[in-house]
Order: C-alpha cells, then structure tokens, then sequence
C-alpha cells in the first residue's frame, strides 16, 4: 500500500489510516501466529545499542496484549545490561499516559482492554527511551497506532520536559513508502525490526 504526502482532509486522513491498520494487523496476525516467539528473540538479539541507552537509563517497555509483539525478551536483556524498566499506564482516554517501574515477577493489575499493568504503587518513572508499539511505519519516522493517540499526546509531552529517543518495534512488512500524517503526529527515532535497526529522519 502506497501513500505519498498529498494534502488530506481530516476524513481522508483518518480513512488513509485505518487502511493500513487494518492492513498491519492482519499481517501482524499472521507473523505472530506463524513465528511470534522468533521474531521476539530477534528483536532481543539486536539489543539497543544502535542508540546506546546509559547504564542506568530508564526504558519503558509494554506488556504484549492480544497479538502484540514481544518486547519482553528484548526488556530482560536491557535489565541485564543495567537498565531499568518500566511499563506505561493509562490514566484516561484522552490524557497521556504514565510510567512506573516494572521487574519480573511484579505483580500486575488488569486495565482498561485487559492491557496489563503495573499496580499504583509501583513507583512512578520517567524513561529516557520509550518502545512504542505500532501497525505501520515510514523511513521518517511516522507510525499508525492503534487510534487512540495516547502515545501522540505522551511523546509530546515527554518530550516537552527532557530529551527522550523513541524506538518503535515493528515487523518489517509493517514498512510502507509514506504514512500519512497531521501535525499532531510525532515521530519515532528509530524503527526495529527483525532484520535490525532502522534510523528515521528527513
């Protein structure tokens, strides 16, 4: 599926992205049933260190929901090369979300969708680099997500406060020429696949 940066109205833009969600969830369906283990242990195996993340930085992760894919294997390896970890948190539909600590074996609580999440005592944490889930990308950085815009208004604010590199986990066929956009939109650093790294930019 193609797109190219052509003025959309807002009806046109919203119907471009839910083609290719819908297109980026059946292949994802597809891998995951297929080679869903594999393709998490390739992520894992690749590591962080194309952005070189500190010892000690803090790196929020997500738990896989439905047919998500994996992060967890990539997370225990950051945890063992002296990261910490954390999980996001919703706090309601149309606000950002939060961020609190999380190690294997932490007890967890069901939230909205039946997302796992860390319970509210879990201290709060800010990270310094974020994986963010996705259904479709582009080489400059543009992603289509699930339509919530959670981790739009989330990445808009972190990045308001500090600086923060945002790494999107994606199947390679998730890949498409151009994702259509609004201004609302924020971009991701870097993609990666299990063929490896992909840095984004103009």
């Amino acid at each position: 599926m193609t797109f190219t940066d052509v003025n959309l109205d807002d009806q046109e833009l919203r119907e471009a992205k839910k083609q290719l969600r819908l297109a980026g969830k059946k292949t994802r369906a597809r891998v995951v049933l297929e080679s869903g283990a594999e393709v998490a242990q390739r992520l894992a195996e690749h590591g962080l260190s194309f952005c070189q993340p500190a010892p000690g930085s803090v790196v929020s992760g997500f738990a896989p929901f439905g047919e998500e894919l994996d992060a967890t294997p990539l997370m225990l390896r950051l945890m063992d090369e002296g990261c910490t970890l954390a999980l996001p948190v919703m706090v309601g539909k149309a606000k950002p979300l939060i961020f609190r600590a999380w190690k294997p074996g932490d007890d967890m609580k069901e939230a909205m969708w039946g997302i796992m999440e860390p319970r509210d005592d879990a201290p709060v944490a800010i990270p310094d680099v974020v994986l963010v889930p996705l259904l479709a990308f582009d080489t400059r950085g543009y992603r289509v997500g699930y339509g919530g815009g959670f981790y739009d208004r989330t990445l808009a604010e972190l990045k308001a406060k500090k600086s923060v590199v945002t790494v999107g986990l994606a199947l390679d066929e998730m890949k498409v020429d151009a994702v259509p956009h609004d201004n609302y939109d924020q971009r991701v650093d870097w993609v990666l696949t299990p063929s490896g790294p992909i840095r984004c930019g103009d």
